[in-house]
């Protein structure tokens, strides 16, 4: 264990200067010990199981993986998510008691992409949070879509909405608001 701290440390004085974001510092400082998040692309079949928080820090390797598996699958454009995104898809599991893969629809979208979506469908939005890393739109096979919606509303960390039609509920960062 020692060594496994001492390589998290050492990675993250490297990428401090990155990560010093004053309101996001705020809220993760209050959540104690080890953070994991279970991924898994419905469009390019990727999983991923990955501690991303440790020792009151974000990981920058697991953040460039989680990114990894949430870029465009479109274009295969990877761009950084915004770190309070992946808290908040935490604190849905745990509101929900999930162990299990968060099922990603779309994470980043490329402004290209989400132009092309835009011009096919009334329900993207043409300056989509998703082009800035700060939106997601997943499902959780097992639980009712009704209460991942309740559990994402509850958290008051930014807009929420649900799309039972397509099976999925969007999370941002945004300011809180409910559709």
């Amino acid at each position: 264990m020692m060594q496994r701290r001492a390589f998290l440390k050492s990675s993250l004085l490297l990428a401090a200067p990155t990560l010093s974001i004053p309101a996001l510092a705020k809220t993760a400082s209050a959540i104690p010990g080890e953070r994991t998040l279970r991924l898994y692309n419905t469009h390019t079949g990727e999983k991923l199981s990955s501690v991303f928080w440790a020792e009151g820090q974000f990981i920058p390797d697991a953040l460039k993986d989680i990114n990894k598996v949430l870029r465009d699958h479109r274009n295969n454009q990877v761009a950084e998510m915004d770190p309070q995104l992946l808290l908040l898809l935490d604190q849905v599991n745990d509101k929900l008691g999930n162990g299990k893969e968060l099922h990603i629809i779309s994470g980043y979208r490329s402004p290209e992409s989400n132009a092309k979506l835009h011009a096919n469908s009334n329900g993207v939005a043409k300056r989509s949070m998703h082009m800035d890393g700060k939106a997601i739109d997943i499902r959780l096979p097992g639980k009712d879509l009704k209460m991942l919606h309740k559990a994402a509303m509850s958290l008051k960390g930014g807009g929420v909405g649900y799309y039972p039609d397509s099976q999925f509920v969007h999370m941002d960062t945004g300011r809180v608001r409910y559709w």
